[in-house]
Protein backbone atom coordinates (compact mmCIF):
# COMPACT_ATOMS: atom_id res chain seq x y z
CA UNK A 1 0.00 0.00 0.00
CA UNK A 2 2.96 2.32 0.58
CA UNK A 3 3.97 2.03 -3.07
CA UNK A 4 0.39 2.74 -4.20
CA UNK A 5 0.30 5.83 -1.97
CA UNK A 6 3.62 7.09 -3.29
CA UNK A 7 2.60 6.51 -6.91
CA UNK A 8 -0.70 8.35 -6.42
CA UNK A 9 1.06 11.21 -4.66
CA UNK A 10 3.55 11.44 -7.55
CA UNK A 11 0.71 11.49 -10.09
CA UNK A 12 -0.78 14.40 -8.14
CA UNK A 13 2.64 16.07 -8.10
CA UNK A 14 2.91 15.79 -11.89
CA UNK A 15 -0.49 17.47 -12.18
CA UNK A 16 0.76 20.26 -9.91
CA UNK A 17 3.87 20.70 -12.04
CA UNK A 18 1.53 21.17 -15.01
CA UNK A 19 -0.50 23.69 -12.99
CA UNK A 20 2.79 25.48 -12.22
CA UNK A 21 3.49 25.64 -15.95
CA UNK A 22 0.06 27.07 -16.71
CA UNK A 23 0.15 29.62 -13.90
CA UNK A 24 3.78 30.73 -13.95
CA UNK A 25 4.85 30.30 -17.57
CA UNK A 26 1.81 30.16 -19.85
CA UNK A 27 -0.68 32.28 -17.87
CA UNK A 28 -1.48 34.74 -20.64
CA UNK A 29 -1.73 32.06 -23.33
CA UNK A 30 -5.00 30.75 -24.71
CA UNK A 31 -4.79 27.33 -23.04
CA UNK A 32 -4.19 28.71 -19.54
CA UNK A 33 -6.92 31.30 -20.01
CA UNK A 34 -9.33 28.56 -21.05
CA UNK A 35 -8.39 26.29 -18.14
CA UNK A 36 -8.68 29.03 -15.52
CA UNK A 37 -11.46 31.04 -17.17
CA UNK A 38 -9.54 34.32 -17.17
CA UNK A 39 -11.16 35.35 -20.44
CA UNK A 40 -9.29 38.05 -22.28
CA UNK A 41 -5.56 38.52 -22.59
CA UNK A 42 -5.96 41.82 -20.72
CA UNK A 43 -7.56 40.05 -17.73
CA UNK A 44 -4.80 37.48 -17.73
CA UNK A 45 -2.13 40.18 -17.88
CA UNK A 46 -3.74 42.01 -14.95
CA UNK A 47 -3.47 38.87 -12.77
CA UNK A 48 -0.18 37.56 -14.14
CA UNK A 49 1.92 38.39 -11.06
CA UNK A 50 -0.56 36.68 -8.73
CA UNK A 51 -0.72 33.59 -10.93
CA UNK A 52 3.08 33.51 -11.20
CA UNK A 53 3.38 33.35 -7.42
CA UNK A 54 0.56 30.82 -7.10
CA UNK A 55 2.25 28.58 -9.65
CA UNK A 56 5.35 28.37 -7.53
CA UNK A 57 3.31 27.23 -4.54
CA UNK A 58 2.10 24.34 -6.69
CA UNK A 59 5.64 23.56 -7.82
CA UNK A 60 6.95 23.52 -4.25
CA UNK A 61 4.21 21.09 -3.18
CA UNK A 62 5.17 18.82 -6.06
CA UNK A 63 8.86 19.01 -5.13
CA UNK A 64 8.04 18.01 -1.55
CA UNK A 65 6.23 14.92 -2.84
CA UNK A 66 9.02 13.99 -5.25
CA UNK A 67 11.76 14.42 -2.64
CA UNK A 68 9.68 12.54 -0.07
CA UNK A 69 9.12 9.69 -2.48
CA UNK A 70 12.84 9.50 -3.25
CA UNK A 71 13.64 9.42 0.46
CA UNK A 72 11.09 6.64 1.03
CA UNK A 73 12.61 4.67 -1.84
CA UNK A 74 16.06 5.08 -0.32
CA UNK A 75 14.87 3.72 3.03
CA UNK A 76 14.34 6.95 4.94
CA UNK A 77 10.64 6.28 5.47
CA UNK A 78 10.00 8.67 8.35
CA UNK A 79 11.33 11.81 6.68
CA UNK A 80 10.12 10.78 3.23
CA UNK A 81 6.57 10.02 4.35
CA UNK A 82 6.48 13.28 6.28
CA UNK A 83 7.33 15.21 3.12
CA UNK A 84 4.79 13.27 1.06
CA UNK A 85 2.09 13.83 3.69
CA UNK A 86 2.96 17.53 3.81
CA UNK A 87 3.00 18.05 0.03
CA UNK A 88 0.02 15.87 -0.89
CA UNK A 89 -1.90 16.87 2.23
CA UNK A 90 -1.46 20.53 1.30
CA UNK A 91 -2.80 19.73 -2.17
CA UNK A 92 -5.90 18.22 -0.56
CA UNK A 93 -6.28 21.20 1.79
CA UNK A 94 -5.99 23.63 -1.13
CA UNK A 95 -8.71 21.70 -2.98
CA UNK A 96 -10.95 21.97 0.08
CA UNK A 97 -10.33 25.71 0.29
CA UNK A 98 -11.20 26.05 -3.40
CA UNK A 99 -14.46 24.13 -3.11
CA UNK A 100 -15.50 25.97 0.07
CA UNK A 101 -14.62 29.43 -1.23
CA UNK A 102 -15.83 28.93 -4.81
CA UNK A 103 -18.47 26.19 -5.03
CA UNK A 104 -18.74 26.83 -8.77
CA UNK A 105 -15.21 25.47 -9.12
CA UNK A 106 -16.03 22.11 -7.53
CA UNK A 107 -14.91 20.29 -10.67
CA UNK A 108 -11.48 21.87 -10.51
CA UNK A 109 -11.26 21.15 -6.79
CA UNK A 110 -12.08 17.49 -7.37
CA UNK A 111 -9.43 17.25 -10.11
CA UNK A 112 -6.92 18.93 -7.82
CA UNK A 113 -7.72 17.00 -4.66
CA UNK A 114 -8.92 13.44 -5.23
CA UNK A 115 -5.66 11.84 -6.37
CA UNK A 116 -3.53 13.34 -3.58
CA UNK A 117 -6.24 12.38 -1.06
CA UNK A 118 -6.14 8.78 -2.27
CA UNK A 119 -2.34 8.90 -2.09
CA UNK A 120 -2.37 10.17 1.49
CA UNK A 121 -4.92 7.53 2.53
CA UNK A 122 -3.04 4.69 0.84
CA UNK A 123 0.28 5.81 2.31
CA UNK A 124 -1.25 6.10 5.78
CA UNK A 125 -2.79 2.62 5.57
CA UNK A 126 0.48 1.20 4.25
CA UNK A 127 2.45 2.66 7.13
CA UNK A 128 0.11 1.30 9.83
Amino acid sequence: MVVVGLVLACVAAVVHVFIFYLESIAWTGERARAVFGTGTAEEAEATRELAFNQGFYNLFLAIAVFVGTALCASGNIAVGATLVFTGAGSMVAAALVLILSSPGKAGAAVKQGVVPLLGVLALAVGLL
